[in-house]
């Protein structure tokens, strides 16, 4: 069992409602939390391509799959997947949660657990299911987030994570 499930976000679509990865991820975290996998969800999301944080998106759809609001943790800061893991660790820190089931999109898995663990996190990861995208977009995705974890070792390698880490920790 983890400490706390932790979902990341996705684009919402213009109006502000889920958008199907997002519907598709919280989804994922909802059924793994209902089997008992943790007793806790952090909805992680900043307010990127819409005003309103992911997070809070995505908290309305996970309530409205039934859990309870005292369930669920908002980080609503984050812009991209490193600081999705950055300012989920200070939730976690806060919370005293060492070990977290981080749920994403198949394709985006490898480069979230990697980034996750390279800040020192110990996280497993479950994976949202593929839903009604097209097979061909599907491999695209992961053709991209191949390309992407090998940017993000270069982030790493420069210290380029080191004032984001620094910023996050000064803001609380």
């Amino acid at each position: 069992m983890s400490d706390v499930i932790v979902v990341l976000g996705a684009a919402p679509l213009a109006d502000g409602r889920p958008g199907p990865a997002m519907e598709r991820r919280v989804a994922r975290g909802v059924e793994l939390y209902r089997e008992g996998r943790a007793h806790e969800l952090i909805l992680s999301g900043g307010p990127v391509r819409h005003s309103e944080p992911e997070a809070d998106i995505m908290a309305r759809l996970a309530r409205e799959l039934g859990v309870p609001e005292a369930r669920l943790l908002r980080e609503r800061r984050s812009a991209n997947t490193f600081e999705n893991a950055v300012y989920t660790q200070l939730i976690m820190e806060e919370r005293g949660f060492s070990r977290a089931l981080v749920v994403t999109d198949s394709f985006h898995l490898p480069r979230a657990l990697f980034i996750f663990r390279t800040l020192g996190m110990t996280v497993q990861g479950a994976a949202a299911g593929r839903g009604a995208e097209a097979r061909w977009r599907w491999y695209g995705h992961h053709v991209r987030e191949t390309a992407a974890v090998a940017k993000s070792a270069g982030l790493f390698l420069l210290g380029r994570h080191k004032p984001v880490i620094a910023r996050a920790r000064r803001e609380g």
